[in-house]
Parts: structure tokens; C-alpha cells; sequence
């Protein structure tokens, strides 16, 4: 069922008068991802924008420089997912280097408590006896306009930070630092949680500086840099320039083991050596085992990995976070195919499936309903909503990917204007969404959200497409190259991974590991073979050295029996006739 995709080029705009020290294919890459000028590819951070640019950072750093003055009890509130820890453990280490003594975390459960700052969360810390005189959200609490009231009634001051898109009200907060707020002339809008929460620090380090009440000697921040790239990448975040500064330099600190241990540990149990790591392996190896602590249990364990000081304990937490990780893939290919049985109870092809797709089971888990989603959205392009059973079992819950050209937020808010009710709460962003519904209206929200996305898209929308930078020359498909492309980053979100599309013939192919597509290739023009391989292709393919195949492709630096050679990633492969 999965569609054949249109290959498309990127189109480099050529501006002169910059990168002329750079390799012509460098040049041709960079261009092609809208750089225009030397200083968008300096990665110090001395290009980072201004922390007072942050509407709202001035009074948030007196309310934090007062709990540390004054000695208050200092509360984080987190969430549950990478980009919420990562910037739970950045707030407790930096607040703790710039003096705070008091200060302890919280993060909600997926499960009990849901997203963000509710009154039930600050019910319980009254229940406790555990009320602080400071509340701080990181990564959440735009939306937090009741939890943010239930606190500001017992007295307690809140100082939000987040990144997501703000409603129309506001929370009635002490302090908003959010770049996405109304008002903020803030430059990178695309910050994660995790780098508005440095900014915070950066901004509180000064005005301790200049009060002459900063510890000596003096912290560095930089130290945090890490946990701040993993977050950022973790949360595929667009990488602007501001946050290719962030995670170039968290790269850096990491490759030279001046990681947190935590860090260091979730490579160690993939696998990974940290002196060549890529942004890649933050949002492939790193992110997924501390996201899975979230999506099963209690992201908390994720958190204290983090915030480990011994290694001996952070390897056992992230042997934990591994096994968590396990067992979330072992729970989503079950989904996965219970999901694919379900498009295949709908129609036999592509083209009689609804255009928006709405699924659930009695039995998904919610913590993995959002990668479920991903999955069938990639398999069939096509926005996809993805829901499973609420603890009260009357509700469900849904996680939702959306594809280039619809904006998901927006659609759901067509479907509630149409059906106001249906939904009993939903939010989200351009490309995802999260929404509550009960049981009962489940047929009547298929139909309403099919309608809205058909209303949006055309049937040329559906169609899947490759981008590409198009071909490498002979002499480029080379070790060399793969080396360069490997230094050229940090790729990622909206600063893709180069990737290049070519014509080959199949000198020979076979499965390998039961799931795998090795190859063995050369290019039309009658050059050397290369070696290649495409993963999880299923043991049934097509006899491609009969036909040839279009490869879209990645090198790479393949090391065996201790020699290193040449191998192409094989993203997309299609016979040639």
C-alpha cells in the first residue's frame, strides 16, 4: 500500500559574493537550504540572539533572583517527553549553579494528570504539603490558564516558559517568557522548551553578575549545552541558525565526553561511540530511549538519568530507559499491524482510502498512539489521527500527523466549528495535534475530520514526493565525501540531511538479518560499484538486477573486519522500468 513517490530537487539560490572557501558541493547544499551568507554557517555562540529579546525574560529573572535571595522553595514543573526533560534537568542544574538551594521537580503524568499544569497537579502538592513559593513550567503552560489560576489562588507566584502556540488567553502567569507569545519581537520562533529555559539562565546569570550576588567562581552555562541540543533535536525543532548554534555546540561538548553521564550512558547502551556522534543520533538513538520513560511509565526516571552525577547510577537508569525502549517497540509494531489490518478492512488501494484517516483500538496504548500515527502517515501520505482508550473508559484519546500543506491545529478547529462539542479539547501545531473525544462521537468525528481535510487538500497533495539534491558526479560518490557531509552539519529539521537520487544497475542483491536489503551497485555511466543497503524492506522484494533501480540515497562510511568503505543508505528505491 505505500505510494510510489515523486522525486523532487532542491533549487540552490544562488546569491553571490559568500562561501567562497567552501567546497563547490558544500556551496551547492547550503544554498539549496536558504543560506545566503558566511554567517549563517558560524556556529559560535556568539551569533546566538539576545536573551532580552524574550518578552516577559526581565521579570521572570527577578522573580527567580528574589527565590534565590530570599531562600523560597522552588518548584519545575516538566513534561513528559524529551524536549520536557531535557529542559526540567537544564532548569534544576542551572538554577542550582546560580545559587538556588531549594528547588525539586515535577512532571505530569501522560496517563493520570495529561499535559501540562492542571489544578489536579497543584490539588496534590496542597494534599502534600509540598507547596512551593515559586512555580516554574518548562516546556508547557501556555495553555495552562486553570492550573495557573488553582496555584495563583494558594499564593503561589508562576513563572511559565514554553514555545508552543498561544490561544487566544493568555494564563494570568507572574511571567511569560515564550517566543510564540503575542507581542515577543523574539527573532528564532522555533526554540524549543529547552532553549527558552536557557535563555532564562543566561539572562538571570547577568543580572546576578551585575547585583555582584553570582556565585564564584563564576558557572558556566555552556556546561547545559548538551542537554540543550538533545532537547532541541529531540523535539524536531526547525534548525535555524539560532538552534543549529545550539545543537552544533551541545555536538561538540559531547564528541569530547564533556557530556552530562546520563548522555553519555544512552550512547553507551546503543551503542554509539560519543567521539562521532551526529545530530542524527540525538533524534534516532538518544531521544526515542529517553522519550520511551514517558510513553510507558514515568518520565522521571528519564529525568534523573539526566541529572546524574555518577556514571555507574546513570548507566542503570539508561539500561532502564532502554528496556523501556524495548518494550515500546515491541508494543508499536503490534499496533502497527493491527492498524494496517484496519486499512486494509477500508480498501484494497491507496486511492479508496479516506483522505483523512482516523483509527483506534480498544487495546493501542496511549503512550505510543503519536509514533503509530507517524507510521501509517508515512505508509500511505496521508494525515493521520491515531487514538486510543482514556483511563475513564469513556473517553478516547487521539495523537495526529499531518503532511506538507495541511496545517492539522487549523483542521481541527473546522472540525469543531462544524460539530461543536465532539471534541472536548484539542490543540496542537501545524504537522501535529493532540485531541480528547468520547467514545461514542468516534464515527461521527471519521466523517467530520475526512470532510475538513478534503475541504483543505486536492487529490495532487496526497501524492508522495522526495525531495532530493539531485545527483553526485563519479568522483563525488566517495569516503570522502560521506566525511564531509558528516562535519557539514547539524542537519535536521528544515535543514535537512543531504540526500541524492541516481540511476544504477544491480551487480547483486540479497536479504540480510531477515529484513534487509543488501546490494551491490554501479552507476550507468560504468564507474565502480558501491556497496548499499536499505533496511527493513521486508525478506520479498522485486529482482532489481533485471530492471536497474532509481536509489535515493545517503553515503556513508561503512567499517567491517577493519576495513572501511564506501555504503549508500538507501532511503527510497524504485525499479528503473
Amino acid at each position: 500500500m505505500t505510494p510510489k513517490k515523486i522525486l523532487r530537487r532542491l533549487r540552490p539560490d544562488n546569491t553571490p559574493g559568500w562561501g567562497q572557501n567552501l567546497p563547490p558541493l558544500l556551496r551547492r547544499l547550503y544554498a539549496a537550504r536558504g543560506v545566503t551568507s558566511d554567517d549563517q554557517l558560524s556556529y559560535t555562540l556568539r551569533h546566538l540572539a539576545s536573551p532580552f529579546e524574550l518578552r516577559g525574560i526581565e521579570r521572570a529573572v527577578e522573580l527567580l533572583a528574589d527565590a534565590i535571595t530570599q531562600n523560597q522553595r522552588v518548584l519545575v514543573l516538566g513534561d513528559f517527553d524529551a524536549d520536557g526533560a531535557t529542559s526540567t534537568a537544564v532548569a534544576m542544574l542551572g538554577l542550582s549553579m546560580l545559587g538556588l538551594k531549594s528547588i525539586d521537580f515535577r512532571v505530569p503524568s501522560r496517563f493520570a494528570d495529561g499535559y501540562g499544569l492542571t489544578p489536579g497537579i497543584i490539588e496534590r502538592l496542597q494534599e502534600e504539603g509540598e507547596l512551593p513559593d515559586l512555580l516554574v513550567t518548562v516546556d508547557n503552560g501556555i495553555s495552562a490558564i486553570e492550573g495557573v489560576d488553582a496555584a495563583k489562588k494558594l499564593g503561589i507566584k508562576v513563572v511559565v516558559t514554553d514555545h508552543h502556540l498561544a490561544g487566544e488567553t493568555l494564563p494570568d502567569a507572574d511571567a511569560i517568557v515564550n517566543p510564540n507569545q503575542p507581542g515577543c519581537a523574539f527573532l528564532s520562533k522555533n526554540a524549543a522548551g529547552v532553549g527558552v529555559m536557557f535563555y532564562v539562565l543566561t539572562a538571570l546569570r547577568k543580572k546576578l553578575r551585575e547585583a555582584g550576588r553570582l556565585p564564584q567562581p563564576e558557572p558556566n552555562l555552556g556546561n547545559l549545552l548538551d542537554l540543550v541540543a538533545l532537547g532541541t533535536v529531540a523535539d524536531v525543532v526547525p534548525l535555524d541558525h539560532n538552534n543549529r548554534i545550539f545543537v552544533e555546540q551541545g555536538l561538540r561538548r559531547i564528541r569530547q565526553g564533556e557530556a552530562r553521564p546520563g548522555i553519555l550512558a544512552l550512547l553507551e547502551v546503543a551503542g554509539r561511540e560519543h567521539t562521532n556522534i551526529s545530530s542524527t543520533d540525538l533524534g534516532f538513538v538518544v531521544g526515542p530511549r529517553l522519550n520511551a520513560a514517558g510513553r510507558l511509565d514515568d518520565m522521571s526516571v528519564g529525568i534523573a538519568c539526566l541529572l546524574a552525577d555518577s556514571p555507574d547510577e546513570a548507566r542503570r537508569l539508561a539500561r532502564e530507559l532502554d528496556t523501556f525502549n524495548r518494550e515500546r517497540r515491541t508494543i508499536e509494531k503490534d499496533m502497527k499491524t493491527q492498524a494496517q489490518d484496519l486499512l486494509a478492512s477500508m480498501s484494497l488501494d491507496l486511492e479508496g482510502l479516506p483522505w483523512g484517516l482516523a483509527l483506534f483500538d480498544q487495546d493501542w496504548h496511549q503512550g505510543v498512539i503519536g509514533i503509530l500515527a507517524a507510521r501509517i502517515r508515512e505508509q500511505t501520505h496521508r494525515p493521520t489521527i491515531a487514538f486510543a482508550p482514556d483511563e475513564n473508559g469513556v473517553d478516547i484519546k487521539g495523537s495526529a500527523r499531518s503532511i506538507p500543506g495541511l496545517h492539522i491545529r487549523d483542521v481541527l478547529a473546522v472540525v469543531d466549528s462544524r460539530h461543536p462539542g465532539v471534541m472536548h479539547k484539542y490543540g496542537g501545531h501545524a504537522m501535529a495535534a493532540g485531541m480528547t473525544l468520547a467514545r461514542s462521537d468516534f464515527d461521527t468525528f471519521i466523517r467530520a475530520f475526512d470532510a475538513a481535510v478534503r475541504d483543505t487538500l486536492t487529490a495532487a497533495d496526497l501524492e508522495a514526493a522526495i525531495t532530493t539534491d539531485g545527483p553526485l558526479s563519479s568522483d563525488e560518490l566517495s569516503l570522502e565525501t560521506a566525511a564531509l557531509l558528516k562535519r557539514a552539519g547539524p542537519w535536521g529539521q528544515h535543514f535537512p540531511e543531504p540526500l541524492f537520487d541516481g540511476e544504477f544497475r544491480v551487480v547483486s542483491q540479497r536479504i540480510v538479518g531477515e529484513n534487509h536489503l543488501k546490494l551491490v551497485l554501479q552507476p550507468v555511466d560504468g564507474s565502480g560499484i558501491i556497496d548499499a543497503i536499505a533496511f527493513n524492506t521486508g525478506p520479498e522484494v522485486p529482482d532489481y538486477t533485471r530492471t536497474g533501480v532509481r536509489v535515493v540515497y545517503k553515503p556513508d562510511a561503512n567499517t567491517f573486519r577493519g576495513r572501511t568503505n564506501l555504503q549508500l543508505l538507501v532511503d527510497y528505491l524504485e525499479p528503473l522500468s
